[in-house]
């Protein structure tokens, strides 16, 4: 993906506000940017060359006599590599955010750096009203998640490094944004490793427990302080409307949750199954249905492979399947356990898919490769049996970038496949 130049009137030179003409902005709270440079090995320059951000504490060989947040990286030679957040007691001491050493990392840095990942997402404007601002290393600013709910904005600062400028990330997304509240979900477990505290914190603003998501005409609720991730599965948004076009006859969402998927599955199917294992996930798919006027969605409760089984039995069959499981391989060590329960429920789903009928599964594990998934698919597929054509492979979409050089950004992967007889 070409990145815009943001750089053109400043490159070769100290980059600031009064550089690029802008006008003053509101004084934060800034971390200390000093002459303390951190020096790394052979091994963690040439990773920085080739184009990945991290550098490991093994590799950094002169430790920064800072507390967390931006510092200088030089080569054992001394040349220069730019500037990285510096995480003291973080395994990724380093993540380099800026690879010109003659910038300068301040306010106005973050405040271009977000004003262009923020542009990025225009085009999802017309249709979604929720969206990705800020996917971390895909947008040059790792361990930095920034969701758009409606008006208002929910942030990850997952770095020890990042969270020392939480108040100019902060005062800069006010700006550009129009937000009328900023809430930090800093609760996933990435934030122990960095020697910070869990926690849900208001930063800005009043944000409510609900928001109503627009999305390609349906509508839903995310809950930014509780749901899950962010407050919603977010990275799904194209996929969901990519089966819910094709839609028809019976149709099936496994691991429905919330329903977003049934919500557009039920825009074309005659009925809709929404399976969950959560009573109160579907409590909100009966409410999802009604608020967008919907009375063919049926909540089932159940364990999905339990039951899979159980209506492959009684001959049922089904037009339309999706299959979106949670994250089964949240480490590398649960990979072999992972892939077995990929394979089995799409197994499973195969079974019960009628002919020429259409199955949408993913697979959001990151440790899971596109190489592994479809490889499961394939043995799947020969277990069942029958025939079933690859209609399309999916990814991240515009506001979740995967970087091809940077493997930590990719997680989601997808297929449609057609069962041909």
């Amino acid at each position: 993906m070409n990145r815009p130049d943001r750089r053109s009137s400043t490159r070769g030179r100290p980059r600031d506000a009064t550089a690029r003409g802008a006008a003053p902005r509101r004084a934060t709270s800034t971390p200390e940017v000093g002459g303390e440079v951190a020096v790394v090995s052979r091994r963690g320059a040439d990773r920085l060359r080739g184009g990945h951000p991290w550098v490991f504490r093994s590799d950094v060989e002169r430790v920064p006599a800072l507390p967390a947040g931006v510092v200088r990286v030089e080569a054992a030679n001394g040349t220069p590599l730019g500037w990285a957040l510096w995480s003291p007691k973080s395994e990724i001491s380093l993540r380099r955010i800026e690879a010109n050493a003659d910038f300068v990392i301040n306010d106005a840095w973050w405040h271009e750096t977000l004003r262009v990942a923020i542009a990025r997402r225009a085009p999802l404007t017309a249709d979604a009203n929720a969206y990705r601002l800020v996917h971390g290393e895909g947008d040059g600013l790792p361990s930095l998640v920034v969701d758009r709910y409606g008006d208002s904005l929910v942030v990850q600062l997952l770095s020890a490094g990042v969270d020392a400028w939480t108040d100019t990330i902060v005062q800069s997304l006010r700006e550009l944004t129009g937000c009328t509240g900023i809430l930090a979900r800093n609760d996933p477990a990435a934030r122990d490793r960095e020697g910070l505290p869990r926690e849900v914190k208001l930063l800005y603003g009043d944000v409510p427990r609900t928001v109503e998501v627009l999305e390609h005409g349906v509508r839903y609720l995310a809950a930014p302080w509780d749901g899950q991730k962010t407050g919603a599965f977010l990275d799904q948004r194209e996929n969901r409307v990519l089966i819910g076009g094709l839609a028809r006859g019976k149709a099936l969402d496994c691991f429905a949750y919330h329903g977003s998927f049934a919500l557009h599955l039920a825009k074309n199917a005659e009925h809709v199954s929404a399976l969950d294992v959560s009573a109160p996930a579907l409590a909100r798919v009966h409410e999802h249905a009604a608020r967008n006027g919907l009375n063919n969605i049926e909540p089932v409760e159940g364990d999905a492979f339990e039951l899979l089984r159980a209506w492959h039995r009684e001959g049922r069959l089904f037009d339309t399947i999706v299959v979106d499981p949670p994250a089964f391989a949240k480490t590398r060590g649960a990979l072999d356990g992972a892939l077995r329960g990929y394979k089995d429920i799409n197994l499973q789903a195969m079974k019960l898919l009628a002919p020429g009928g259409l199955l949408f599964t993913a697979s959001c594990s990151f440790h899971l490769s596109r190489g592994m998934f479809f490889e499961m698919l394939s043995e799947a597929v020969a277990d069942s049996g029958r025939r079933f054509a690859l209609r399309a492979i999916t990814g991240q979409p515009l506001d979740h970038p995967e970087l091809m050089n940077v493997p930590e950004t990719g997680y989601l992967k997808g297929a449609l496949l057609e069962a041909m007889g």
